[in-house]
């Protein structure tokens, strides 16, 4: 299978542990066999590999993403970056382009697309096969997948099929209801709209020679920020005639809040945690290296991580995004795709900062015009290089970069340091990078 994952969103419904650069998808909270966690990008690409091992999986996702990508995932995934937002339509045209221009498939390959961080068992991916087939046998421009819906929900766009096959030619689309509406949507056999779909290459590539004056991949990159913002569903999905849909009735859930999130975990308690024996449907999930007691809680979601700390009603977690929208602070933890980076304390004129670099790899090699910064070893072995001059780096050592000195550190083994930044005017965009001496 050809499988395009749009990975998309803030996540800023899941904060603290989601910021502007880690999206819920890259949260570590399913637990696996051997004890350790896993985001829900881990599982459900370790899900579409074990379901067919030599499947081609393609990640279409913003440049803020990139790192922490290729942190979790590694650097051999594919991944189709949008220089900038656009919408899905944009973003899918891009991929697709992608696809034929840079990896050179067929455009009479099929490709399904699907969202990066559905809650999903192993019957998805079979599902996901039969979608694939249905589309190769080229009755319909596009197959969908229809969630069959387990109660009336406001959240979901909805398709409504002409009969109830299993597989069946779609009669309409409707936009995300009100509580009524969706009761009577269900009543007439209607199935969620998933984001879940499936075509032929060249089918796509028309389209957006269709909308968009461009050439080739590189030429539709170049232009992606004058394009306009446009759903797939509004610019194709709804104009298509021959479409067809086949129905889901297995595990899918969209965890997009705290509420349904707590629902997926195997767990009540990750990190630091304990709770009385009066708490009840209580969650906890602590990133810090301090502990978080719960008394005579209920129904209740309770969250720390750099970021901050949530205390909420599982009911109520579902309005955060307002409040979390009028925070205003630096991003506090980010993976890269050399290790993550957190930051302990924040003065006017200092930063201080634990970097973790993972074994085998480095930063980039820059310098910086406006501030000077001291690194201290505090675990693991690597190389410096400080204006073209290498040294050896161990536990205990402590190195100067004054401002304009061009700075890198390599790690042999798993590398933390203790990084402190003095400057007047300490920002991300004080940054020039070199290439390796």
């Amino acid at each position: 299978m050809n499988i395009v994952l749009l990975s998309g969103g803030s996540g800023k419904r899941l904060w603290p542990l989601s910021n502007d650069i880690r999206s819920k998808q890259f949260i570590k909270i399913f637990k696996k066999e051997d004890g350790t966690y896993e985001s829900m990008v881990q599982r459900v690409y370790r899900q579409i590999k074990k379901a067919d091992r030599n499947s081609s999986v393609t990640i279409a996702t913003a440049k803020t993403q990139v790192s922490a990508i290729y942190n979790q995932l590694g650097e051999d995934v594919g991944i189709s970056i949008e220089p900038c937002r656009r919408d899905t339509f944009p973003a899918i045209a891009l991929a697709t382009a992608y696809l034929t221009d840079v990896l050179h498939i067929s455009e009479d390959e099929v490709v399904v697309v699907c969202p990066v961080d559905p809650y999903v068992d192993e019957k998805y991916f079979d599902a996901l096969k039969e979608l694939s087939a249905q589309a190769e046998k080229g009755e319909a421009n596009l197959v969908l997948m229809g969630m069959e819906p387990t109660y009336p929900s406001e959240k979901y766009g909805y398709i409504i099929p002409k009969n109830n096959e299993h597989i069946s030619e779609v009669a309409t689309f409707k936009e995300k209801p009100d509580l009524e509406t969706a009761k009577s949507y269900i009543s007439q056999g209607a199935l969620w709209n998933g984001g879940v779909f499936a075509y032929k290459l060249a089918y796509v590539l028309n389209k957006a020679h269709e909308m968009i004056d461009f050439t080739d991949y590189e030429d539709l990159y170049k232009k992606y920020a004058t394009l306009e913002k446009i759903s797939f569903d509004y610019a194709v999905v709804e104009k298509e005639k021959k479409i067809q849909v086949i129905r889901f009735s297995g595990q899918w859930k969209d965890l997009g809040t705290w509420n349904t999130l707590t629902e997926a975990m195997e767990e009540s308690m990750i990190g630091d945690a304990r709770m009385n024996d009066t708490c009840n449907n209580v969650h906890v999930i602590n990133e810090l290296n301090i502990p978080i007691l719960c008394m005579g809680l209920k129904d209740a979601v309770v969250s720390a991580s750099p970021e901050g700390i949530l205390v909420s009603d599982k009911e109520q977690s579902s309005y955060i995004k307002p409040y979390v929208d009028a925070i205003d602070q630096r991003v506090m933890f980010a993976e890269k795709s050399w290790g993550s980076f957190r930051i302990l304390d924040v003065e006017d004129e200092s930063l201080t900062i634990i970097i973790t670099l993972n074994p085998g790899h480095k930063m980039n090699y820059h310098s910086h015009e406006r501030r000077d910064e001291v690194w201290t070893i505090i675990s693991g072995t690597g190389m410096s290089l400080i204006d073209g001059v290498k040294k050896r780096v161990q536990v205990g050592d402590v190195l100067t970069m004054p401002a304009g000195c061009r700075h890198t550190l390599l790690a042999d083994t798993e590398l933390k340091v203790i990084e402190v930044q003095i400057g007047h005017e300490i920002t991300v965009h004080d940054k020039i990078k070199y290439d390796m001496e």
